[in-house]
């Protein structure tokens, strides 16, 4: 591909050049030609694939649009390139910012793929190994190495460093691996081969597949120890179903020659035809052995194909059932002391059916040993029928052992099992100081269940059973009846006491015990064999519902308190003016007064929410203890409980306020305006600094003072105190100011405010300071300077000079900004630029008689002067 260079002469300067219109649209022309030329190119090369399915083909690709990219790339650098694109730029043409972006678009994919292909290009010997390698023992020497390449790739490629480029790179990797083991294991010739180089071929792919993945893994190992590099995690069923499936697959099929070779070939060796003396029925035997693969070399499908899946596990299970010459004895002499058990079989009764499993496996083998009688009459097949009878009759006893031992010991042990009384607890000694957390479990045993199962199983095995325990197991559905109702019942009460503070247990305490005595028959007396325990679980479930009726109004109760807890904690003790017409707010003391007025309408609902508590207690009083007087032995932990809840509300109440009034005064949002005025010879506020320095003290002080609207309750009560006269004139009332406002955290926040808010306003008056260039309006004495002015008698330049200077200032005035906000105040600056502009005019007024004055004296001076020529004109 090149680009055609244009015909006309571009000899001379581009700035000349980019006059010439001639030249100008014939360089236009030839840019779009490349412009057109080079997109179709770089289209076509991002289009391009890989030609194949391994990872050399992905390498290629980038090499050939690497060549291709840079020959353009090339090109583009040229001279005469370059001096249209300056023409052109010059010229200021509409083609090149077209043409540019196409030149940019064809650098960066050239720089792609140049940075892709020397990457690449450190893993082509390791790929041509995995591709070309005469063996599986090169691929197994190259993957390690392939892996830590692929590892460098990731951590220095610019590109090669996102899935979207790894994955399908290791991908097509995992394809070239599993392509090199589909061919070399052919089922198809398998089986022909030498079984044990056959089984060495198997052993080396299955290891050449999991290498593959296991080498992933130990990279992945190292990037998660580093601490540094991007994770090494991609899509594990792209990178592995396949291998994967076919290592199983080779796992399949080496056992298959594991079992021919070990277990067929070993046992129909010249061993057994020297016995037999019949040489040519073992040959027929092997002949039949080898016959079981015949399936597998006549296959229809490939069964390295995970869609095949099903199809090869009906081959393998086929074969395994028709090689299990079993294993019986060994799994039987391994398993017994912890037998495997079927899916809720109990252990002694599952032990049995396990056993006779076994035995029903050994004896189909045998039956089909039977079938080749000559294999049977030999000495080998006499062995094999004495291992047979051996193993028989020791799982015959094994049984019998198992039942005589659970049938002696169910007859021992039920009787004392039924004598279980009802429930136990997690404690044993009473009194029991904290109840909440005291347990009643249902006391029936697992054993007795256990016993139930195995009765049932016993008798389905054929097994006379205890008549006992055969009482038992039909009692079954009453037992289960009796423990659900109980466990119903204990759960029906945890879950009750779970909902119960530690203020509200010791509330209940005689309630509690109450409970506890009914509960006392079924702990101390009822037991399995009783007839009273439906009634008992009825007593038990009635005492509760009473007791949770209790808890259920404490609890509404409880709630009512919260409710208005949370009232006088979410209440705002600093609510804003709004704004009044557009700009203007509300002025400092205003806006003061109003946060007062308001917090002082809320504080009296706040109070009237507070003095409505000790009324829900004194009914919570009714509830437990039946009195009413707000004093009740019975409830002074609750009083104290509620009291210090309302402590905690109070003091988060003050706290919350506080850093919403600090973040009110950090926000850029204006609460209120003050003015800034002359105060000759000062630019001060008004109010002062001082001023709302102290209004925002005495703010943040009535705060803190909504406290002491809230009285404290006499100790082990929920009534106020009274005020306490301590002198002669001294009232002192109880509340819990005296506390809160002690809180560090109160502290920190109101001193936080006050240094905020004397920040602000030392930045408010800093910005005053710009106000001082016109001091001389004010500080300097105006008659003495006209005076001064008058006395030197300056000529009207100098008048027009100080006037237009004067005048400047009145308008400059008139151009600054009127309103300054900063934070929470809004700086009225409209009164300070109104008298600065009148100072000016004063001025000019000043300046004015002056000049008129002087103007004056000369008119008159010079009426003498033509009256005087005129008179001595006339006498002449």
């Amino acid at each position: 591909i090149k680009l055609e260079m244009p015909t006309i002469n571009l000899d001379g300067e581009v700035t000349v050049l980019a006059t010439v219109p001639e030249v100008v649209e014939a360089l236009e022309s030839c840019a779009m030609t490349w412009q057109k030329l080079i997109s179709t190119a770089l289209e076509k090369q991002l289009k391009k694939v890989p030609q194949g399915n391994g990872p050399l083909a992905e390498v290629d690709l980038w090499r050939e649009r690497n060549d291709t990219l840079s020959a353009l790339t090339e090109q583009t650098k040229l001279p005469d390139v370059q001096k249209v694109l300056e023409i052109l730029q010059e010229a200021e043409s509409k083609h090149i910012g077209d043409l540019q972006i196409v030149f940019s678009d064809l650098r960066k994919h050239h720089v792609e793929a140049l940075d892709n292909v020397k990457f690449l290009s450190t893993l082509e010997r390791h790929l041509k190994n995995l591709t070309y390698g005469t063996g599986f023992n090169v691929v197994l020497d190259t993957i390690p190495s392939l892996m830590n390449a692929l590892r460098m790739i990731w951590i220095i490629s610019r590109h090669y460093n996102t899935d979207e480029r790894m994955v399908p790179l290791m991908e097509r990797i995992a394809w070239e691996i599993s392509t090199r083991v589909y061919k070399v294991v052919d089922l198809h010739t398998l089986f022909k081969e030498d079984k044990a180089a056959a089984k060495n071929k198997i052993a080396e792919a299955k290891s050449t597949l999991e290498q593959w993945k296991k080498y992933y893994f130990a990279v992945r190992a190292q990037i998660e120890a580093s601490g540094r590099e991007q994770h090494w995690e991609f899509d594990r069923k792209r990178l592995f179903e396949k291998t994967d499936y076919m290592s199983s697959v080779c796992q399949d099929l080496y056992d298959i020659l594991q079992v021919i070779i070990e277990e067929f070939y070993n046992i129909f060796g010249p061993e057994l035809k020297t016995v037999t003396g019949d040489p040519k029925r073992i040959d027929d035997l092997l002949r039949r052995v080898n016959g079981l693969t015949s399936p597998m070399e006549e296959l229809t499908f490939d069964p390295f194909s995970i869609k095949s899946a099903h199809d090869w596990k009906l081959i393998m299970e086929e074969f395994k059932e028709e090689v299990s010459v079993e294993n019986v004895k060994q799994i039987f002499v391994q398993n017994l002391k912890d037998p495997p058990l079927y899916k809720n079989h109990p252990p002694v009764a599952g032990a049995i059916y396990w056993s006779r499993s076994l035995f029903y496996r050994i004896k189909h083998t045998i039956i089909r040993f039977q079938e080749v009688e000559e294999l049977l009459a030999s000495e080998r097949g006499k062995e094999v029928k004495q291992i047979y009878l051996q193993v028989a009759k020791r799982m015959k006893e094994y049984e019998d052992q198992k039942y005589n031992q659970w049938r002696d010991g169910t007859e021992q042990i039920l009787p004392l099992l039924l004598k279980n009384t009802l429930l136990t607890s997690s404690v044993t000694e009473e009194p029991v100081t904290t109840k909440k957390n005291v347990r009643f479990i249902v006391n029936f045993s697992p054993v007795l269940q256990e016993i139930i199962i195995e009765t049932k199983y016993m008798e389905q095995l054929g097994f006379p059973v205890p008549e006992i325990a055969r009482y038992v197991a039909l009692q079954e559905d009453k037992y289960l009846r009796y423990t659900n109702g109980l466990k119903n019942m204990l759960d029906r009460y945890h879950k009750l006491m779970g909902t119960l503070n530690e203020a509200e247990t010791k509330l209940l305490d005689d309630h509690i015990q109450e409970l506890w005595r009914v509960f006392k028959s079924g702990h101390r007396r009822l037991s399995w064999n009783s007839l009273g325990i439906g009634d008992f679980i009825v007593r038990c479930t009635q005492a509760i519902r009473k007791f949770e009726s209790l808890v259920h109004q404490i609890h509404n109760n409880s709630e009512d308190i919260s409710n208005k807890l949370l009232f006088m904690e979410s209440t705002n003790l600093f609510k804003f003016p709004l704004s009044k017409n557009g700009d203007e707010l509300p002025k400092a003391k205003e806006f003061f007064e109003y946060v007062k007025c308001e917090r002082a309408k809320d504080v009296a609902h706040m109070v009237r929410k507070y003095t409505a508590i000790p009324q829900l207690l004194i009914k919570v009083e009714g509830q437990v203890a039946n009195t009413n007087s707000g004093k009740s032995p019975k409830l002074t932990s609750y009083y104290a409980y509620w009291e210090n809840r309302i402590y905690r509300v109070l003091t988060q109440l003050i706290v919350k306020n506080l850093q919403a009034f600090n973040a009110a005064v950090l926000a850029n949002v204006p609460l209120f305006q003050t003015e800034a005025i002359l105060s000759v010879p000062e630019i001060i506020l008004q109010p002062n600094a001082s001023e709302i320095d102290k209004m925002t003290a005495q703010c943040i002080r009535d705060c803190v003072e909504v406290t002491k609207h809230f009285v404290r309750w006499m100790h082990g009560t929920c009534i106020e105190c009274p005020p306490q006269h301590v002198e002669e004139d001294e009232v002192i009332t109880f509340s819990f100011y005296s506390d809160i406002s002690q809180n560090p955290l109160i502290i920190e926040q109101a001193v936080l405010i006050t240094q905020n808010v004397h920040k602000l306003l030392a930045s408010l008056s800093k910005y005053l300071n710009q106000w001082k260039r016109y001091h001389p309006l004010w500080k300097l004495d105006k008659g003495i300077v006209m005076e001064r002015l008058a006395a030197e008698k300056p000529a009207c330049v100098t008048f027009d000079e100080e006037l237009q200077f004067y005048m400047k200032v009145a308008q400059e005035v008139t151009q600054q900004p009127l309103i300054k906000d900063e934070q929470f105040i809004r700086l009225q600056l409209a009164p300070l630029a109104y008298t600065v502009q009148e100072n000016a005019r004063s001025w000019v007024i000043s300046l004015g008689k002056l000049l008129n004055e002087s103007a004056r004296e000369e008119l008159f001076s010079l009426q003498e002067e033509i009256q005087v020529g005129v008179f001595s004109s006339s006498c002449m």
